[in-house]
């Protein structure tokens, strides 16, 4: 009988709430972040550290409906960015190899600019391809702790949805 009642309410689940079960939190280890992705979220490390770093990378992906949703952080050394200037450095990060993976003659680039998050400094990079599909980036620098989210959205509206709530999801215990 009361599987029925359970079924009964699933079935009666407004189509919002059942999309919102389909959502994963992520919180990292140590409580300084915490952020959603469409389940289920893979985990990775990344084993070889570049110059600067004082820990592996941490990594997690996930996908949906053919879109991708990655986030990653990694710790540099003490120092790494609080002696250079965060705006510069976050710029360089955030934009990286982005002009020669997406040259703009052929790439469109919505949005490329600075920005912040809890006052730390950041970078938002948006391109979109020529199919319509849409590549979103985004950079913060917290510390000497780096942390990048990219996402892939189709050219429609619920895949930008999806897209911008991952963005915007990020919340960091550090307050700047």
């Amino acid at each position: 009988m009361w599987r029925r009642g359970l079924l009964l309410a699933l079935v009666a689940m407004p189509l919002a709430a059942r999309a919102q079960s389909e959502w994963q939190t992520v919180v990292g280890r140590d409580l300084r972040f915490r952020l959603e992705m469409p389940a289920p979220v893979k985990q990775s490390k990344a084993g070889e550290v570049e110059k600067g770093q004082a820990s592996e990378r941490v990594a997690w992906h996930s996908s949906h409906d053919g879109d991708m949703f990655d986030f990653d952080f990694v710790d540099y050394q003490p120092g790494w960015f609080t002696d250079q200037d965060a705006k510069v450095m976050a710029r360089e990060l955030g934009r990286g190899e982005a002009e020669k993976a997406f040259p703009k003659p052929k790439f469109n680039y919505l949005r490329d600019e600075p920005v912040t998050l809890q006052g730390w400094e950041g970078y938002a990079l948006d391109i979109e391809a020529p199919s319509g599909e849409v590549i979103m980036m985004r950079t913060y620098i917290v510390k000497d702790r780096l942390y990048r989210l990219l996402v892939t959205a189709k050219p429609n509206d619920d895949a930008k949805a999806n897209a911008k709530r991952f963005l915007e999801s990020l919340k960091l215990a550090d307050t700047k």
